[in-house]
């Protein structure tokens, strides 16, 4: 971990110094000698990463890169910032005075920078020097990679050995697995056991290969560690080897001078008639499968094949036969106590926690978030704690005890084998999430475009930033780096959360490597050194300091913070910031020193008190991503139209009750927004003149909410569609709960449209529905439509989520067929309906059905019970003769009772009470 983050600094500067050519041009030879430096320290650092021992000498050398790396970003990012104040004051001044004053300034500050980048150079030559002197980076011995396999595969045996009495909560998992073991099916099957680093999948399935019941029910087995360094004939040789082992066979003894071809035909022919078992240990890539499979041919006797991976695309692939996947859970609240207590207490009666303990033991179990590996090795550190004082200084420095405390070496190692395997662009990725707070959830979107913003994002022709910076999120999350918080209707993650400990092992990464800082609070900030901030608590205020002007993104999470606190000084000593998050902060004034924050890239305002931006918001030439949602913004000022390369503006606020026609307004802006050519993402802009017939020139637009859209607007509504090609989301509000949508003429071709949002009256059931073929989510608000609309949308193959509101005025409504695909189900404020009807197998994969506001209705959803799939039904402000037969005890309780969470929600002398059904 010690060499990726200046590794990748590097990668960066070198793409930093190719794309500014023009800019930096004054420097241009500098430049060039620095960029051919950067490049041989970047090769050889990816050699050391992967070959050499971590000694002392080469942590110095690491460091000193980094600083002079981090060096060269300040230069250059310096006299990108002189230069574009320079072309700003060029507009102002005569031409008279420009030659006076600011040509003399410009050649004089060209003088230093080159003066600067010639010291950085003779700096790298000096440490080229010096290293040779003392042999560093020549230091012979195995890689610490190599020590960490040889550990995981010592650890892998010492699975096989651990005793029953000492396992907690993998009885009923064992269970699972045993049963797909021993079915009857008798063509071959996979099972693959999922997890992160640390989660028990080894010890689960090694006490399951170790049953001697399942041993008895197969002809033969083998286990295999494969591992990330793998070589195919060592695979084959050593499975042939426990394939003998396991009948009590010899094995031939030319079997290490076989070559690749003889050793398939060999365990070919060796299999031929058996029922076998395969257990293939720690596999990283589905590579491994491909390279045996050819080996482990289907015979139709009822072989088994599992394999355990910390990579859900490993997991998640069709191996082409049969497959099982199971996800290992981690380790209920009550389980983890007990494991740690038995580690922790044992010398203890009855292996308890003395009284004064308690507190600090549960925050410490808790902090393990179910990670049996993580459990039993802190256990086994706190064991020689006796006093509250020891406990609390653990509690208090866990990062640097991961660190520094060899008893803690399993999880570290176990965590660190998950990071070093990831791609080189991945890493800083992974890094900037430790920067949010413990256990918070952090939405993708917001994710992505800060990557984005930070540059960790590579080009790739012919694909969007945010669509590689989406590929990096499903790897983080496929390898079990970050775990899902909850998913969109196409099945993205929506939100993630880092682990507890992953998150302490990179903030100790990032803090070494000055990558980033996060701030509690409690201490004075006296000089920082990393390049980002991430402030989660204020106590006072925070004070100008050395080393505030080299951060490049400030995160704040203090959301008491003042426009007081967060003061044009303050922010004027940031002035290389590319990125400033300050999403619900209570400032209502935006300082009027962020527009001359000339880098910044990405700005987030997002639930602030503040109501204006400035005119001179257009300054921020480089900005990409502005979020003013939920602020009290109510119209963009005209200079809104220099921002050229802003990609996302989002600037919707909610202003009614969720089930009010007015729950969301958008906010004005000028005509000139149409200059914002790269814009992909404008949600939601108030419409008014032409700003319709305007949107249009808008074309590379993925996303487009439009609210005060009027009947009238119908011709230039579609002529504007239908030159957004890309897109995929469309928000459509009427002006008000009597207007017309326009949306009943015949509709452009929407290939790629995945969500429609439609607030308003329709007039009649839209024809075009049907063809959105792509459409994953239809949210229909106040529609108040007469005829049914679900035969128009039951057949949309991708359809996901559906969310009606006053929608319909009948009195009946009966989903008859389709809807294959559709996992939430909203209906809302239905004034007349008195009757729901779900034929069976209709919405075979529904998983939340939420009923609301239907006061007519005189029975809960007749064919709930064919729903096998339904995981919480909500009931909310429905007549009590509804509620009652599916109480326990009720005439319809048959119904319901497979649901696991039914969800009443009603008043009560002025309060919601929420009851809970199941």
């Amino acid at each position: 971990m010690a060499f990726s983050a200046t590794d990748l600094l590097i990668g960066k500067l070198v793409t930093i110094l190719e794309n500014e050519g023009t800019t930096i041009a004054g420097v241009r030879d500098e430049v060039d000698k620095i960029k051919l430096e950067l490049l041989s320290m970047k090769a050889f650092l990816e050699d050391a990463e992967a070959n050499k021992a971590k000694t002392e000498g080469e942590k110095l050398w690491v460091a000193s890169i980094r600083d002079l790396a981090y060096g060269v970003e300040d230069i250059i990012d310096e006299f990108m910032y002189h230069m574009y104040e320079k072309q700003s004051g060029r507009r102002v001044l005569s031409r008279r005075l420009h030659m006076t004053i600011c040509i003399p300034k410009t050649l004089w500050f060209r003088r230093k920078t080159t003066q600067r980048l010639k010291k950085i150079t003779e700096k790298i030559k000096d440490i080229s020097e010096r290293n040779q002197r003392y042999d560093v980076g020549h230091v012979g011995g195995t890689s610490t990679s190599e020590d960490i396999h040889k550990w995981v595969q010592n650890q892998a045996d010492s699975s096989f050995f651990i005793m029953e009495e000492e396992l907690v909560g993998i009885e009923g998992q064992k269970q699972i697995l045993v049963g797909w073991l021993m079915d009857e099916v008798q063509h071959q099957t996979v099972i693959s056991v999922v997890g992160m680093g640390g989660s028990g999948k080894t010890t689960l399935v090694a006490k399951t290969f170790t049953n001697e019941r399942v041993k008895r029910h197969f002809d033969c087995c083998a286990w295999i560690t494969v591992s990330q360094t793998y070589a195919v004939v060592d695979l084959l040789r050593s499975l042939i080897m426990e394939l003998h082992k396991s009948r009590k066979e010899g094995f031939p003894e030319n079997l290490n001078a076989m070559s690749h071809r003889e050793l398939l035909e060999l365990l070919t022919n060796y299999l031929g008639s058996k029922k076998y078992l395969v257990v293939l240990d720690d596999v990283w890539e589905i590579r491994v499968w491909r390279e045996i499979k050819v080996s482990l041919q289907d015979r139709q006797l009822g072989s088994r094949i599992v394999l355990t991976t910390r990579n859900e695309e490993v997991a998640s692939n069709s191996f082409g036969v049969e497959n099982y996947v199971h996800h290992i859970r981690p380790l209920q609240n009550n389980e983890a106590w007990e494991l740690f207590s038995k580690k922790a207490f044992s010398t203890n009666q009855h292996k308890t926690c003395p009284p004064d303990l308690v507190p600090l033991a549960q925050k410490l179990a808790e902090k393990c978030e179910g990670l049996p590996l993580a459990v039993v090795a802190l256990g086994g550190l706190m064991s020689s704690k006796k006093s509250v004082d020891q406990w609390q200084q653990v509690c208090n420095s866990l990062n640097w005890h991961l660190d520094n405390n060899s008893l803690l070496d399993p999880v570290k190692n176990i965590l660190l084998l998950s990071f070093n395997d990831l791609p080189s662009q991945l890493k800083h990725c992974f890094l900037y999430c430790s920067l949010f707070p413990e256990d918070f959830s952090v939405k993708r979107k917001r994710l992505i475009r800060l990557w984005i913003a930070e540059g960790f994002v590579e080009n790739v022709k012919g694909v969007t930033p945010e669509q590689v910076a989406d590929g990096y999120l499903w790897q983080l999350c496929f390898r079990s780096m970050l775990e899902v918080v909850k998913r969109n209707g196409t099945g993205r993650p929506k939100k993630v959360k880092m682990h507890d400990l992953m998150r302490e092992l990179a903030l100790s990464t990032s803090e070494k490597e000055k990558f980033g800082l996060v701030y509690e609070g409690r201490e004075v900030m006296e000089d920082i050194s990393s390049r980002r901030l991430s402030i989660h608590k204020m106590e006072g205020e925070i004070k100008p300091c050395p080393g505030m002007s080299n951060i490049r993104s400030l995160l704040v999470f203090a959301t008491d913070m003042s426009s007081l606190t967060f003061s044009n000084t303050l922010v004027s000593h940031f002035k290389l910031l590319r990125t400033l998050d300050l999403e619900h902060v209570q400032i209502d004034k935006l300082p009027g020193a962020v527009v001359y924050l000339f880098n910044l890239r990405y700005l987030n305002l997002m639930g602030t008190l503040i109501e204006k931006l400035p005119e001179s918001i257009g300054r921020l030439r480089n900005l990409q991503f502005l979020n003013l949602r939920r602020t009290k913004i109510e119209s963009l000022p005209q200079g809104i139209a220099k921002l050229l390369n802003l990609r996302h503006l989002i600037m919707f606020r909610y202003s009614g009750k969720y089930l009010d026609f007015r729950l969301v307004r958008g906010t004005r802006a000028p005509p000139n927004i149409c200059k914002l050519q790269k814009l992909q993402c404008l949600s939601i802009i108030e419409s008014e003149g032409d700003t319709i017939r305007l949107i249009g020139n808008m074309t590379q637009l993925r996303s487009i909410g439009i609210s005060n859209v009027k009947e009238r607007d119908e011709i230039d509504l579609w002529v504007s569609i239908k030159k957004l090609t890309p897109l995929q989301s469309m928000v459509l509000i009427a002006s008000d709960e009597e207007e017309i949508l326009p949306v009943k003429a015949q509709c452009p071709a929407l290939p790629h449209l995945q969500t429609l949002f439609l607030f308003g009256r329709l007039q009649n059931v839209i024809p075009w529905f049907s063809s959105l073929h792509s459409l994953t989510a239809l949210v229909l608000r106040w529609s108040r439509l007469e005829d049914d609309l679900l035969p128009q949308i039951e057949a949309l193959p991708n359809l996901t989520t559906l969310s009606l509101c006053n929608a319909y005025v009948g009195e009946e409504l009966c989903f008859s067929r389709g809807f294959v695909k559709l996992e939430r189900l909203q209906l809302l404020k239905f004034a007349s309906v008195k009757k729901i009807t779900i034929e069976k197998g209709v919405m075979p994969n529904l998983q939340i059905l939420r009923v609301d506001h239907c006061m007519e209705l005189q029975a809960v959803p007749q064919g709930l019970e064919y729903l096998s799939n339904l995981q919480s039904l909500g009931l909310a402000d429905v007549p009590i003769e509804v509620i009652q037969p599916i109480r326990k005890g009720g005439e319809d309780r048959f119904k319901v009772q497979h649901i696991p969470e039914i969800i009443h929600v009603f008043e009560q002398s002025s309060n919601l009470v929420f009851e809970n059904l199941a």
